[in-house]
């Protein structure tokens, strides 16, 4: 029959009995832990719930699914608990999320399962004749495991004529026999009497064990031993060394010789006594003879007799007490641990459950636990013998991702004893650190004319946090560079962060790029920063100078008039040429290559002027053509030519001879028939022409108020592509020409050179013109709108751009009028 019941103990601490019989079959039911718990099945299986037990054997197994304790074990009751009683094991049932703690007591019925047992199956006693009669004689106790009801209840002696059976009891409920002489002896009648003595216990169905008793009946010892004390007490500390002296018991005997003579001995031992205590059977000296464990048995009652030669006996019993040591230290049972813990666990959170205990007694048993204090961690008493290990503060996972926490409990005991264990605690991660670039911004550097795909530069972030959460892509941010998206011009490498040219740059075009790259990391929410980068595009000397200044056309030619009267030094013409590069690729520099007469002119090494460098003879042809090369100083170095006519003459006429020469320099192998016939046209019409240039003078006059404030018909004339963005200009030294005079800036020799000697000669016209050199030509009238546009050159240096647009501007504004007139 199962019996159970219920005790509340506390509020979040109930304890529960059971009581069941031993020697049950493995899987019996014990009881409905559930129903008695008032616990919910869903409870238990979410909790965890599971049996935590000091016991090196668990009899017990707990059904979670439903909710019911059954035997794990053999439960033998006897082996369990010996003869103590009641018989029972208490274990604890534990459910998690929150901590409960239930505690449950399991009663072991008896049984009647053993019969009772003498120790030998014979005693043997000599007896004197002479013994009187009412003497006591003390037999052998039968030992029978079970108890209560179940144990040893009676004795039953064999019937005889001499000796009766008188049954007593121990102070602990044990019984012994004691058989009375009722009937005097006669050795010489009977010398030797056989008994049975009959141990029987209160079982159903009974159950009993037999003992023969040999009697010899000795000659006349009409004397016992009789102990002086009735109860001996002594105490031994527990792990005493063998052979530690407890105490001493005497006995004294009337008689004299050898019926005086007392042995001692130990009667009724129980289980290993034996083997833990020694008497010396001559002295009555007891003395240890084994180990003494306190935490297994505080108190022995031991049954000590003294027994002299003639076979009579008297008994005496002897309480040993076990004093307490502190020889054990406390035990440390984690019965749960949370690892890893995320870093966002708030404080107080519980990341284990240890329980403590310690098998010594009073203050050796009493317990405190600690933990290394630097931790950021506390621990608390939660129930009796129970700690809760706590975080105190919150954790970084950045800053330590793992915690070695040492718990140490100490006893009270004197000299105190403790014992640790270490728990390896890991911290997870959580996505709470944005990538960070190793820089605040990049700056990189590519060579225009880069070829498609190549690398530019790196970009790196880092990210503190873990695996998924440290995982960073590269972006590049939407954004519109010149009116295109910025990644047709570059693209980056989602995992590494390299840059690489999408297109080829030009530098002309293009000098600088501006984007923002992006580091997101894998976290869930990812996380993310950005960084400028700054791509400068370097140049290459991919682009040859530009003559602006003189111009080259296909249709007429130009040339320069240069009288005999120059003097050294005097500024023929200036060529202006520009380079689009930048820096030193858009140096230029300014050579003679080519000359009719070295020893006449030279240019300028930087400012591309042509001078005389001598007094100008009749001698000296009147045409001249100069060949200039303008070089830069890039590496390779390019460079461009231009073809400069030079006519040197006072007069018209002079020139008149040689035109045809000029225009056999601008044709390609042309017949000679037609140069023939051009100059016998030239010839014919010499004379009309000369006419029409004295009606166009003429006429000019005429119209010269009109002039002063009209505008000319002005064509502008840009080379492809020439801008200077960064304002380095084409020289060391950067030249704007502004094509107008003051009053009083007639007399400069560029102003001359530009304005009165230049002369343009087309084949395609019947006639020539020439600007008059005289004072009362058409330009050197003071309020000439020509003249005010060629009076003259400014230079304007370093941060200003080159700007020869009033150059060509007036040159031909000159021709327009030529034309007209």
């Amino acid at each position: 029959m199962l019996m159970f019941f219920m005790l509340l103990i506390h509020n979040t601490d109930c304890q529960i009995r059971y009581s069941v019989p031993e020697e049950m079959k493995k899987g019996s039911l014990i009881g409905n832990v559930a129903q008695d718990l008032g616990l919910d099945l869903k409870r238990l299986r979410s909790g965890r719930a599971h049996i935590v037990t000091g016991e090196s054997v668990q009899y017990t197994e707990l059904k979670t699914d439903k909710g019911i304790l059954v035997v794990n074990e053999r439960i033998d009751r006897e082996q369990l608990c010996g003869d103590v009683t009641p018989c029972s094991f208490s274990f604890e049932i534990i459910l998690e999320n929150p901590i409960e703690l239930h505690g449950v007591i399991v009663e072991i019925v008896d049984v009647n399962d053993h019969s009772p047992t003498f120790k030998h199956s014979q005693i043997h006693l000599e007896i004197s004749e002479s013994a009187t009669i009412g003497s006591h004689f003390h037999l052998e106790s039968a030992d029978d495991p079970d108890v209560g009801l179940n144990s040893l209840q009676n004795y039953v002696l064999s019937s005889n004529d001499n000796f009766a059976l008188k049954q007593q009891s121990n102070a602990d409920g044990s019984k012994f026999a004691e058989m009375i002489l009722q009937k005097p002896l006669d050795r010489e009648l009977n010398p030797h009497i056989s008994l049975k003595l009959i141990a029987v216990d209160g079982g159903t169905p009974q159950k009993s064990g037999t003992v023969n008793i040999d009697i010899t009946v000795l000659d006349a010892n009409d004397n016992s031993p009789v102990f002086n004390q009735s109860v001996y007490r002594a105490t031994v500390i527990e792990n005493a060394p063998i052979g530690t002296y407890i105490t001493t018991v005497n006995a004294s005997d009337a008689d004299s010789g050898s019926n005086g003579i007392v042995t001692y001995m130990f009667s009724n031992l129980k289980g290993n006594l034996a083997d833990i205590f020694d008497i010396d059977k001559a002295s009555g000296k007891i003395s240890v003879a084994g180990k003494i464990d306190f935490e297994k048995d505080k108190k022995y009652e031991i049954r000590v007799g003294a027994q002299d030669q003639g076979g009579l006996n008297d008994a005496s019993k002897l309480i040993i007490e076990v004093i307490d040591v502190n020889d054990n230290a406390p035990i440390i049972n984690v019965r749960s641990f949370s690892s890893p813990i995320s870093e966002d666990a708030p404080p107080g959170t519980t990341i284990a459950v240890i329980n403590v205990k310690d098998a010594d007694s009073e203050r050796n048993g009493q317990i405190t636990c600690s933990i290394d204090s630097k931790h950021q961690f506390k621990i608390q008493s939660s129930l009796t013998n129970y700690y809760s290990l706590l975080s105190d503060s919150s954790f970084d996972r950045e800053t330590k991702s793992e915690y070695n926490i040492t718990i140490t409990a100490t006893d009270s005991g004197s000299p105190s004893l403790s014992s640790a264990t270490t728990l390896c605690l890991k911290i997870s991660d959580i996505n709470d650190n944005a990538p960070l670039f190793d820089k605040p911004n990049y700056s990189a550097y590519i060579v225009e004319n880069n070829s498609p795909g190549v690398s530019i530069f790196t970009v790196s972030a880092r990210d503190s946090d873990w695996n998924q959460n440290a995982r960073i892509s590269y972006f590049v941010e939407d954004t519109q560079v010149s009116g295109s998206p910025v990644t047709a011009y570059v693209s980056i490498n989602s995992e590494t962060g390299v840059l690489h040219a999408v297109r080829t740059f030009d530098y002309e075009q293009i000098n600088q790029l501006k984007l923002f790259v992006k580091a997101q990391d894998g976290g869930s929410p990812p996380l993310s920063s950005n960084v400028t980068v700054t791509i400068l595009i370097q140049d290459q000397n991919d682009n040859a100078p530009q003559v602006l200044y003189p111009v080259q056309t296909g249709g007429s030619l130009v040339a320069e008039m240069v009288p005999r009267s120059a003097d050294v030094g005097y500024l023929v013409t200036k060529v202006v040429a520009v380079d689009v590069d930048s820096g030193q690729n858009a140096w230029l520099s300014y050579k003679l290559q080519k000359s009719t007469d070295r020893a006449l002119f030279e240019v300028g090494l930087q400012n591309g002027e042509i001078r005389t460098i001598r007094q100008v003879t009749d001698k000296d042809a009147v045409k001249q053509r100069l060949t200039v090369i303008v070089e830069d100083n890039g590496q390779p170095s390019r460079s461009a030519t231009v073809n400069i006519n030079v006519a040197v003459a006072d007069s018209f006429p002079e020139v008149l001879s040689e035109f045809t020469d000029f225009t056999q320099d601008k044709e390609y192998n042309d017949n000679l028939t037609f140069f023939l016939v051009l100059a016998l046209a030239v010839v014919s019409f010499l004379f009309i022409t000369c006419l029409v240039v004295i009606i166009s003078v003429k006429i000019y006059r005429w119209r010269e108020s009109r002039l002063y404030h009209s505008s000319l018909p002005v064509i502008p004339y840009y080379p492809p592509r020439y801008s200077d963005t960064l304002g380095t200009g084409t020289l060391p030294h950067v030249y704007n020409y502004e094509v107008c005079r003051t009053t009083d800036s007639r007399k400069s020799d560029f102003g001359r050179a530009g304005s009165q000697n230049i002369l343009i000669m087309d084949p395609s016209m019947t006639g020539t013109m020439q600007r008059m050199q005289n004072e009362k030509s058409i330009l050197d009238e003071p309020d000439s709108p020509l003249e005010v546009c060629l009076s003259t050159l400014k230079y304007r240096t370093f941060n200003e751009k080159c700007d020869i647009t009033p150059i060509v501007q007036c040159k031909l504004s000159i021709v327009n009028v030529a034309i007209k007139l």
